[in-house]
């Protein structure tokens, strides 16, 4: 929502006809006329808070970034060229990954959903210093998705590169006795696929608008390059692959001691001011909201269907409207 002074008002000037055609402003009468004055009445305030509002729009979207761990300055101009940018940019995947409140709560739901293999958590656990560097974590996994995402195709590339450095030295032993790497071809499809499934997720939740079954399975395309060129042999490409792979998955998930370590902590968060734990409960509380039952229940959550359908779902809602407004999506 870019601007309250933009919203719509249901004129009858713009009203189909019968046969389906936008009928000319000659045709309103008196009654119509009058809805649209007392429309235009009760849009008032709001008017007035977003004029008063606008001129600090850019302090309260880098107060949000700052808040959220991001760059608390605009960002750098996404690449509009499709020659030379990563991903297409009338793709469906910018228009997911431009949404900071519904990115922000899908990202905490795929932390929670990724600490459920115990291989991956296992080196979450043994090589990230996740509890003492929440912040810069978080920034620098913004950054990776904001690079390719929005990048040029030589930046994307460059941005993997490191990734895969930093995956090579990720190994170990999990507490169940197995070896791990984090350029394991299977757990790089884990991990991708657990992220992607929260931001779609996510975005059909609480987004500006549901995307069609034809457009979720875009996205999975869309992303798909990303995880092959990290090093994964197969990802999910469409919403009946996503939902063949959990089936397949969840036998090897569980909620061990790691993951329940990483449960709490992303349930507690790192905010210390009152405001900011308030909004931190309130995205933890939109994120748990989306993990399917089964990964609720290994993660020993409780599903509380009606407080998250009447209380949890309209607040979030509402909170990524303000978001939005504050830090404007740009494909």
């Amino acid at each position: 929502m870019r601007s309250l002074t933009r919203l719509p008002v249901l004129a009858a000037d713009s009203a189909p006809n019968e046969a389906g055609h936008m009928e000319g402003s000659s045709r309103t009468d008196p009654i119509e006329r009058a809805i649209r004055v007392g429309e235009d009445l009760a849009l008032a305030p709001l008017r007035l808070l977003s004029s008063v509002a606008n001129p600090i729009r850019d302090d309260i979207g880098r107060g949000v970034r700052r808040t959220f761990g991001v760059s608390e300055q605009h960002p750098p101009e996404h690449v509009r060229d499709p020659a030379t940018a990563f991903v297409h940019p009338n793709s469906v995947v910018r228009v997911v990954h431009s949404d900071i409140g519904t990115m922000m709560i899908g990202g905490l739901a795929a932390l929670m959903l990724q600490a459920l293999h115990p291989l991956a958590m296992a080196g979450v656990a043994d090589h990230s210093a996740y509890e003492n560097d929440a912040i810069g974590r978080l920034r620098r996994t913004a950054t990776f998705v904001g690079t390719t995402t929005f990048g040029t195709i030589d930046e994307a590339h460059s941005a993997i590169r490191h990734v895969q450095a930093v995956h090579r030295r990720v190994r170990g032993v999990a507490p169940d006795g197995r070896p791990y790497s984090a350029s394991d071809p299977e757990l790089l499809t884990w991990v991708h696929a657990a992220e992607m499934y929260c931001f779609l997720q996510a975005t059909q939740r609480y987004g500006a608008r549901r995307l069609t079954r034809e457009e979720c399975d875009r996205y999975y395309k869309e992303t798909a390059p990303v995880a092959i060129e990290l090093g994964a042999e197969w990802v999910p490409r469409s919403v009946d692959e996503m939902d063949a792979y959990f089936l397949r998955i969840r036998k090897d998930l569980y909620g061990g001691p790691q993951a329940l370590v990483a449960r709490d902590f992303l349930v507690r968060g790192v905010a210390r001011k009152p405001e900011d734990k308030a909004v931190y409960a309130l995205i933890a509380a939109a994120g748990i909201s989306l993990l399917p039952h089964w990964a609720r229940a290994k993660l020993k959550i409780p599903t509380l269907t009606l407080l998250d359908a009447a209380v949890v779902t309209p607040a979030a809602r509402l909170l990524c409207i303000g978001l939005r407004w504050a830090v404007p999506p740009r494909s």
